[in-house]
Order: C-alpha cells, then sequence, then structure tokens
C-alpha cells in the first residue's frame, strides 16, 4: 500500500512512528464505527465502497434514531460525518441537477439551476438540457451571454452576428460555443441520439423561461404589423403558431452545405471552438484544458477548465482572485473543503450531475474520492481570462525563512522536510497526492 507524502516525508524525520492504517472495512462498521479512529482525516469513497456514513469521529458522536434518507447520506457522506477541520457556517456550496424540475418537451427536456434552486450560485446559472434527433430549441436570444459545452450527441448551431454576418456549425461531445447577449441563435440535435448539452449564462438570476422566442414574439404582434414588416397579406398570418414552440421535433438537417441560404454572409466571429483539442496542462495526476478569452476570442464573459483528475489525485489548494468558480461534475466523485477565512471551512461531496460554487478568493481543493476512476469535472468562472494561485507555487516563491518562521518555527525537522518538498515552486494543476520516494521514481 503506498503512503502519503506527509506521513512518509514527515513522521521519520520527526521520530514518530506512522499510525496504522484501518481497511475501510476492517471493522463492524468500516471507518463510520464508533471504534474507528482517523486523526488526519482521510477520504471516504461511500458510493464507491458501499459503506453508510454514521456520524461518529474519534470515539465522538452517535447513532441516529430518527428518520433518515441513506441515499443522500451516501452521497454526502462528509455532512454525516465532517472533517474534523470544517468549522462555522456556510451557506450550502451544492446542488444537483436531479433535484431541479424537468420541464418536458416534445421528444425534450430541459432543467436549471440558478440562484433560485442554488442561493450562493450568484454569478452563474446553469441549464442542462436535452434535444432529440431532429429536434429545435427554436429560434431566440437572450439578455445574458450564453456559453455550452455539450455532453453527449451531436448538435448543429446557428448564429447571426450583428453586422448580419451568418454561422453555422455541426458540434460533437466536448464542444463549445458562445453566443453574446442579445445574440439570435438556434440548436437541433443530430445523428442518431440528438444531443445534451450543458448551458451556462453570466448572471446566477437567469430564467430559462425568460427566453425571447421569434414564435412567441410573433404571436404577440398585431398581424398587420407582421403585414407591413415582411410586405405579405395580414391572413397570411393567421396560420403562425399560437405561442412559443420551446423544443419541439424538426425535420433532420441536411448538411451545412446544402443547407446554407443563399442571402448567407459568413460572420466574421468563430462562435465555436473545439475544447478537448486544446493543449493541456499536464500536472503529475492529470490534466487540465484552459479556454478562455486568449484562445477562444468571442468569450469574453466565460472562462473554463475542462480537469480530468486521475485515481488518487488531487486539483491541488488553490483560489481563484477574478470570480467565483462554478464546477459541473461530469464523472466520477470528489470531496471539497472551501476554507472561507475567520476560522471557517466546510466540507462537500459531489458527483455526477452536480453543481458546485466556490467563492472568489476562497481556498480550496479537489479530491478524487476513487483509487480507480477518474474524476472529470468543468470550472467555470464569470471572466475573460481563467485565474488561480496555487499554495505550493507560493510557498516555493516565498522566502524559505519567512515559510519556515510561519508554520514549523519551532520544530526544524519538520520545517526542513517543509521546504525540500517545494523548493521546485511550480505548479501542479493536477497532484498525484502520493509520495514516491527516489528508489520508487526509479522503479517507474
Amino acid at each position: 500500500m503506498r503512503t502519503t507524502a506527509l506521513a512518509s516525508l514527515l513522521l521519520p524525520v520527526l521520530g514518530l512512528a506512522a499510525p496504522v492504517k484501518q481497511h475501510p472495512l476492517g471493522s463492524r462498521h468500516g471507518p463510520y464505527g464508533p471504534s474507528h479512529q482517523d486523526p488526519y482525516d482521510r477520504k471516504v469513497d461511500a458510493v464507491g465502497e458501499g459503506l453508510h456514513p454514521e456520524p461518529y469521529r474519534n470515539g465522538l458522536g452517535t447513532t441516529v434514531l430518527g428518520p433518515r434518507n441513506r441515499g443522500r447520506e451516501q452521497q454526502d457522506p462528509d455532512m454525516v460525518r465532517p472533517p474534523s477541520t470544517d468549522h462555522g457556517s456556510m451557506p450550502s456550496m451544492r446542488w444537483s441537477f436531479a433535484d431541479s424540475h424537468t420541464r418536458i418537451e416534445e421528444n425534450g427536456w430541459t432543467r436549471q439551476t440558478t440562484v433560485r434552486e442554488l442561493p450562493s450560485s450568484k454569478q452563474i446559472a446553469g441549464v442542462n438540457m436535452r434535444l432529440g434527433p431532429g429536434v429545435i430549441r427554436e429560434l431566440h436570444w437572450h439578455k445574458e451571454a450564453e456559453w455550452a459545452y455539450v455532453l453527449s450527441g451531436e448538435v448543429r448551431v446557428t448564429a447571426l452576428d450583428a453586422e448580419g454576418g451568418s454561422f453555422i456549425d455541426d458540434l460533437k461531445e466536448g464542444d463549445l460555443w458562445y453566443f453574446p447577449s442579445g445574440h439570435p441563435h438556434s440548436l437541433q440535435g443530430l445523428g442518431e441520439n440528438g444531443t445534451e448539452f450543458l448551458l451556462v449564462f453570466d448572471d446566477g438570476g437567469f430564467s430559462e423561461e425568460s427566453t425571447f422566442i421569434l414564435t412567441d414574439w410573433l404571436a404577440h404582434t398585431p398581424k398587420a404589423v407582421l403585414s407591413e414588416n415582411f410586405r405579405l397579406p395580414p391572413e397570411l398570418f393567421e396560420h403562425l403558431p399560437a405561442g412559443e414552440k420551446y423544443i419541439f421535433q424538426g425535420s433532420m438537417p441536411d448538411s451545412i452545405e446544402k443547407e446554407t441560404p443563399k442571402a448567407f454572409k459568413k460572420s466574421k466571429l468563430q462562435f465555436t471552438h473545439h475544447m478537448l483539442d486544446t493543449p493541456p496542462k499536464v500536472g503529475s495526476g492529470g490534466k487540465a484544458r484552459i479556454v478562455d478569452s486568449h484562445n477562444f476570442p468571442i468569450s469574453k464573459t466565460i472562462a473554463a477548465g475542462h480537469l480530468s483528475i486521475g485515481p488518487g489525485s488531487m486539483r491541488e489548494m488553490h483560489w481563484h482572485p477574478n470570480a467565483d468558480e462554478w464546477s459541473f461534475f461530469i464523472k466520477g466523485r470528489a470531496r471539497v473543503t472551501i476554507f472561507a477565512a475567520e476560522g471557517n471551512a466546510r466540507t462537500f461531496d459531489y458527483m455526477a450531475g452536480d453543481v458546485g460554487v466556490i467563492p472568489q478568493n476562497m481556498g480550496h481543493f479537489i479530491e478524487n474520492l476513487s483509487n480507480d476512476e477518474d474524476l472529470e469535472v468543468l470550472e467555470i468562472f464569470r471572466a475573460d481570462t481563467f485565474m488561480d494561485f496555487s499554495l505550493f507555487n507560493w510557498m516555493g516563491e516565498t522566502p524559505a525563512r519567512l515559510v519556515r518562521d510561519h508554520v514549523f518555527q519551532n520544530h526544524p525537522k519538520a520545517a526542513e522536510a517543509f521546504l525540500k518538498s517545494v523548493e521546485n515552486a511550480e505548479k501542479d494543476v493536477i497532484k498525484d497526492i502520493y509520495y514516491k520516494s527516489p528508489e520508487h521514481q526509479e522503479e517507474l
């Protein structure tokens, strides 16, 4: 069994014996039993190991006698048995799209997470939408800018810019689009299965119900005015839909080349981007792909990172100085502790389909709970630039004497080991959490 960096590096120089590790299933109740001792608050993958959290911690706590929702407790075990480092009060920073109301339409559906569902989601709102093959999210526009990530399938997008230039593109899983405020556009499912995507809007108060929709506008405009605007007889407009169509079954589109209108003028703007083709930042435990206005120039209000965090790895301890983080978990299970200053810290657990919020400047990490599955997550910001500060990098770039006086002032051996560990000062955006001795590295 591998040994953590802290245990391997510090305990020998401190003259202490390593604590005896308990296997998660090594006692009657595993790590949630009354006799279990863990002074280091190690992660527990309750879902992956089929464990049921209980409110015991290092000799404290007791059983639950009242009603319980064991399924929810298992998904968020650090609510039932929080780390001993959690302290103070903090609003909820977690929501699941599974708890959002689903609006069901013709061969499609949509659900949203806004400040109404998650009060801490003040800067960003998200919409999860599904369109079957040929199904159309009708021509519309928003007050807010729209950024999107394709979760599955294929989708065709159309848009118009302010100079009358048109844009059409077909996208697949991992691709993005961005439509600035007020820019009209449409979406349509392609292929055998259609598509599913995550929409992100740069205002937590956004509502999918407040969209400006073509058929809704036409239905609420006098037919005489429509006649004058389009120079057609008013009776022709008696055949218009009575209200918005929103999501509806359309005909399957042909190739872009065959569907390009005669009046088509190609837009000078690039509304789409292939995120998974972005060169990654490679860490010791995974990869991060960053997309913001530097490599996707039109995206002036949304910056994002796509993280692939390997088994036994973590997104290193860091914070973001320019915006709240709005996270969407695509795959796997994660533990996140948020440090809010004034002695306040709280731990949340996330699964696929969950949303997390981390307010601007609050320190945090993202730890993969699984030792054999990848964690895939989007970090999204209402900003034009992706920006973060690494704790590791800060410690390595700060004079050693100053660091020593702060964290290990009265223990020179511990200080020496700590300073040695940060001396290269390089950011390791996705960090393998296990320490490897030089001998082990040679074996690899």
